[in-house]
């Protein structure tokens, strides 16, 4: 089922974590913070949105990285009911796709509840005092990439690296429902 972001409470604190990812270390907030910021990217293996956005997911953290914007992504989704989700096809994934950022693995879902997520894909960008000044999406795109889409999250950080704010206006994700564990 499609959900929809609500929009970011701009100027609050990244939650700390530290997580185990897909290349065998844990992380920290502060290990995958870059000096001029960092995006979260909460998002799972099985979501087409997801699927769809990959390649373009992948040319951002890249060409983030360079202006020296780190990006990390965890899949929160409950691999119980979601087997695509577990953390051996998270492992597979991160080499097939070669990510160039750190994939981690939420079990208990906590920092996805920490940071109020509800989609995947769906991007938090903060600044070099990691304070949230993006919450949103990727690009106009949903399962099918828009041709000549505006690259929001590249451009909202490519301001917030400048100039320490984002941009006024502000898309929400939009994407599969992040898969809960039943209590």
């Amino acid at each position: 089922m499609a959900t929809e972001s609500p929009a970011g409470e701009l100027g609050l604190a990244a939650p700390a974590f530290s997580l185990p990812a897909t290349d065998g270390r844990t992380y920290t907030l502060d290990d995958v913070r870059g000096k001029k910021g960092l995006v979260v990217i909460f998002m799972c293996n099985h979501c087409p949105y997801v699927q769809a956005a990959l390649p373009r997911i992948v040319r951002e953290a890249r060409e983030l990285a360079a202006l020296g914007i780190g990006t990390v992504g965890i899949n929160s989704n409950d691999a119980s009911a979601y087997p695509e989700d577990s953390f051996k096809r998270m492992v597979a994934l991160a080499a097939e796709r070669q990510l160039p950022f750190p994939y981690l693995h939420d079990e208990t879902q906590q920092v996805a509840r920490a940071y109020g997520a509800v989609c995947t894909p769906e991007f938090y960008g903060f600044d070099a005092n990691l304070l949230l000044r993006y919450r949103g999406r990727l690009d106009a795109s949903r399962k099918d990439p828009v041709p000549d889409a505006r690259r929001e999250l590249f451009e909202a950080m490519q301001q917030i690296a400048q100039t320490g704010a984002g941009p006024e206006m502000q898309y929400p994700a939009l994407g599969c429902s992040i898969k809960w564990m039943s209590t």
